[in-house]
């Protein structure tokens, strides 16, 4: 769980944005089963599958797909934008902070993010906000194509299971995925 907070003093960078999970807590369930109790109370985001699977389909290259993974982390609740700093940014993702920005612009520019700035009225500019509803309905928007895909494989896999199938090839798979 990330924590957009101002107001702390600078951590460790060793310890930066790692948060002490309560002692008398236990993670239990299919992630921790999956990667480990203590791994997971040390937080986690939740991503739709449909960003990794569509990242060449949005124009997004690896750095690109890693800065938004890392502003999806700090984005716990829909109507709390993230804010995290650049500067926390380019330390996880071992880049420089004109990196991040120059990213930040492409996201923006392709529609995907948009910067929305913040101003403390005592110390001036503070973190950006960013809103990732581009990013939602830009996934709204082609999850169809994959759903058809999916959709279109799983009969294609019945087909072939189906007794009494027997020409082979590809017109034989798409004759009887038509049947079904």
């Amino acid at each position: 769980m990330s924590d957009n907070t101002e107001d702390e003093p600078a951590e460790p960078v060793a310890e930066a944005n790692i948060e002490a999970a309560p002692k008398s807590k236990k993670m239990t369930g299919a992630a921790a089963d999956k990667w480990g109790a203590k791994v997971m109370a040390l937080g986690f985001c939740i991503l739709p599958s449909l960003l990794l699977r569509a990242q060449r389909r949005l124009g997004l290259n690896p750095t690109q797909l890693a800065v938004l993974i890392q502003l999806a982390d700090f984005w716990w609740d829909a109507g709390r934008k993230p804010f995290p700093k650049k500067a926390d940014l380019a330390q996880r993702l071992g880049l420089s902070e004109r990196q991040v920005q120059r990213i930040i612009v492409d996201l923006e520019e392709a529609g995907l993010v948009k910067r929305i700035e913040r101003r403390a009225s005592h110390r001036g500019k503070i973190s950006n906000a960013y809103d990732l509803q581009g990013l939602v309905d830009k996934l709204a928007e082609i999850e169809p194509d994959f759903s058809d895909a999916a959709e279109a494989a799983r009969l294609r896999r019945e087909a072939v299971a189906r007794p009494g199938l027997r020409r082979r090839g590809k017109a034989a798979v798409e004759d009887a995925a038509q049947e079904i």
